[in-house]
């Protein structure tokens, strides 16, 4: 069947939108359209606790992230290889931005509940380049028994005619236009508003896409929003923070009730009024708070707030709050949904970093010919909750003693960025002192006279 680029606008139509309704929701769109009953959009509150669970996940999720390289095994080859596929990985990551550009991206897959990111080389720079999609306009083909195998992916975006000139040298374009890809792992087309533009071999060998989703249901291709579990608690907490919000304003702005008077003018509530009434009549001023009914509504909106933290998994001491002065293991107790939230989180993220970090080298590889495999990326986390670093240090200190982790492993796991820059370092230092130390050790320089200098 031929690809006709403008179908795309007919295909995954629902997916599409529940990125429109979420990212609405997100922004704090949070009250029906036609609610059944008509509010003034006055009267209408919006506390976006939506967003505040969406931030928070998400700064625990990214917490300590960073991509490392183990060579395959302990000879000087590739223990060297691995070191310069790190070093390539740490200049694409500086030249991109790569630290805001994958927050960014993971608050934008935590509200629509899919992202991606796209692998391209850049001539002008002379390296690999990484972006992040709208997967709006993303469409995937994978294998009917597989849904992670992507056997084709194509992608959809606006372009001006300015754009078209400077990406694809089209200089012939008078409106924007329609820009459409459409990639396999051996073939790569372009078209501009269903006209072919390039149709080719892949350059790269690979489709230069990582998607993933943000949490996945089984056998799903395409991923959940952590929007739709807290969707509901979060509208009917506007609604009712808004009504209880409206039953104060009445009770400091009281209404006057008038009992067995038929007409009645000027009547107005403020000190010092004087209302002149018939004798079988009665007045008083109406209490909205009498007899405890506002203590119903307080009580209804501290349900709605524990149904949203424990839908949302996240307590509230994830925001700081700790009455009870937890800490230890009893702290860690308190928090576990929501580090079991992020471990579920990030078994699907080791994926996508480790296939994004492994098509930056194989495209280095392929355009400059450096061979920098064999090696093994690997992702790494911070931990969720905060350490003792002390303790984190002395534990190191201990497992390098013993032989269990090598000086690289324990830096790293300290958050040191480069432990074997560092290594080199710390090597360099020692030498030097041990050549400073022997320089000024009692004979030495009598020793040097005899003998002459000596080599290390």
């Amino acid at each position: 069947m031929p690809f006709v680029p403008s179908a795309l606008a007919r295909l995954d139509t629902e997916r599409r939108r529940r990125y429109r309704d979420n990212l609405a929701f997100y922004r704090g769109d949070q009250w029906p359209s036609a609610p059944r009953r008509r509010r003034p959009l006055a009267d209408r509150l919006t506390f976006n606790y939506a967003r505040a669970l969406v931030d928070k996940v998400t700064a625990y999720l990214m917490q300590g992230h960073d991509v490392a390289v183990d060579p395959v095994d302990d000879s000087p080859e590739p223990v060297a290889r691995a070191r310069r596929a790190e070093a390539v990985l740490r200049e694409v990551r500086d030249a991109g931005g790569l630290e805001q550009l994958d927050y960014e991206t993971e608050t934008d897959c935590a509200v629509l509940g899919d992202a991606c990111y796209k692998v391209t080389w850049d001539a002008e720079r002379g390296g690999a380049r990484v972006t992040a999609p709208d997967v709006d306009g993303l469409f995937a083909w994978w294998r009917p028994d597989d849904p992670r195998q992507v056997v084709q992916v194509a992608a959809r975006y606006r372009l001006q005619p300015d754009e078209a000139r400077a990406l694809f040298g089209v200089g012939d374009l008078r409106a924007p236009a329609w820009a459409a890809e459409l990639w396999t792992t051996d073939r790569f087309e372009l078209y501009l508003d269903d006209r072919p533009h390039l149709r080719g071999p892949n350059p790269y060998g690979f489709i230069p896409f990582v998607i993933f989703p943000n949490l996945r249901e089984p056998k799903q291709f395409w991923g959940l929003s952590d929007l739709e579990q807290v969707r509901e608690s979060a509208v009917e907490l506007n609604r009712a923070l808004s009504q209880l919000s409206r039953i104060l304003e009445l009770s400091g702005n009281p209404v006057a009730v008038l009992e067995n008077v038929q007409a009645a003018e000027d009547i107005a509530v403020q000190p010092g009024a004087v209302w002149e009434l018939p004798a079988e009549a009665r007045a008083y001023l109406l209490d909205l708070l009498q007899g405890g009914g506002v203590r119903l509504h307080v009580d209804y909106i501290d349900l709605l707030y524990r149904t949203l933290h424990d839908l949302a998994e996240a307590p509230r001491s994830a925001f700081g709050e700790n009455r009870a002065g937890l800490s230890g293991v009893a702290l860690n107790t308190e928090l576990d949904p929501l580090m079991k939230k992020v471990e579920r989180k990030r078994l699907i993220r080791t994926a996508a970093y480790r296939r994004r970090g492994e098509l930056v080298l194989r495209l280095h590889e392929r355009m400059t010919g450096e061979r920098l495999f064999p090696c093994r990326v690997r992702p790494q986390w911070g931990p969720v909750l905060p350490q003792d670093r002390s303790r984190q240090v002395a534990d190191e200190r201990v497992l390098v003693a013993a032989g269990v982790h090598a000086r690289r492993t324990a830096a790293s796991a300290l958050g040191v960025d480069d432990p074997e820059a560092e290594f080199a370092r710390w090597l360099e230092e020692l030498r030097a002192t041990q050549t400073a130390a022997d320089a000024h050790r009692p004979g030495a320089e009598e020793a040097q006279g005899r003998d002459g200098p000596r080599s290390r």
